[in-house]
């Protein structure tokens, strides 16, 4: 099941909206979030849109010290890359986002930024910065300021590169946790008890789980661990079983329509095509190897 889950398609984005605002519970009141953010009728959107309430709110999560008035989240997952043209599209959102006022000038270009994670450090893309004119600078360890031509102030979070004991969440979003990161975002996140924390907790959990399955499978061993896994996870371990329970539902009425076929070509009164007509679960070339079968099995 481990190799499984390593070849599937992660969904990493939840995670990220999840940790992210865990990451700002302490201005939960002072910040709106928007998943997702549609620009325009047609499919093109903003990974997250975060908006500062009121200007004089004060950000204590450093990430934040950067907002300001409207503040655009661009998210790149560990399989995501991340090059100048990226950058650059993040800023076109952006430019777009402030396009979209009522009225002109509405949405100022000074109250936006721009903010792109990432897990790992994007060399070519900072020296193609560099060589442009832009600077590039560390304002806390993982989060660089990028200052030149561009309308926005913006930054890029190397999660990979964070504090880890102030950005716990983030640092979750990874293939390569440790179980003491585990246990600490447990401990951490056990003191968030507003309305929608549980949910972000379990998103968080839900895609480090994916991304991390034999380290998972070594905590539940623990007791205690695991206790407190299923108390986190519950709502997500609901819909496993809730699939689960779907799946086992429906193989039980493949299995009945299977033999109610096998019953139907023994006594051969009905054509495959008819018997395809009412045994709706099964395509013809399906009910041919059936038949395939019984013939080998005579």
């Amino acid at each position: 099941m481990s190799e499984g889950i390593t070849e599937m398609t992660i969904p990493w984005h939840p995670g990220f909206y999840g940790a992210a605002e865990i990451e700002f519970a302490a201005n939960k009141g002072d910040l709106e979030f928007h998943r997702e953010y549609n620009l325009s009728k047609e499919p093109l959107r903003m990974d997250l849109l975060v908006i500062k309430k009121t200007s004089d709110a004060k950000i204590k999560n450093e990430i934040g010290w950067i907002f300001k008035k409207h503040n655009v989240v661009e998210y790149k997952s560990p399989e995501d890359g991340l090059t100048i043209d990226d950058f650059y599209k993040t800023v076109g959102y952006a430019c777009l986002y402030k396009g979209l006022g009522e009225t002109v000038d509405q949405i100022e270009a000074k109250e936006v930024t721009v903010s792109i994670f990432r897990e790992s450090y994007p060399r070519e893309m900072f020296k193609a910065l560099e060589k442009e004119g832009q600077e590039i600078e560390e304002h806390f360890p993982g989060i660089y300021y990028i200052r030149g031509r561009i309308p926005f102030d913006a930054q890029i979070v190397v999660t990979g590169r964070l504090e880890e004991k102030m950005h716990r969440s983030l640092k979750m979003l990874s293939r390569n946790i440790r179980r003491e990161d585990i246990e600490a975002f447990i401990e951490e996140t056990g003191r968030l008890t507003e309305p929608g924390d549980r949910d972000n907790v379990e998103a968080v959990l839900y895609v480090s789980t994916l991304a991390n399955w034999a380290l998972y499978e070594e905590v539940r061993r623990d007791p205690l661990m695991f206790e407190t896994l299923k108390i986190l996870m519950k709502d997500e371990l609901e819909k496993e079983k809730e699939e689960a329970v779907k799946e086992a539902v429906q193989e039980a009425i493949q299995e009945t329509e299977k033999k109610t076929i096998e019953r139907l070509l023994r006594k051969g009164k009905m054509s495959i095509e008819e018997i395809a007509e009412c045994c709706t679960g099964f395509s013809e070339e399906e009910i041919r190897k059936i038949q395939e079968g019984l013939i080998q099995r005579v």
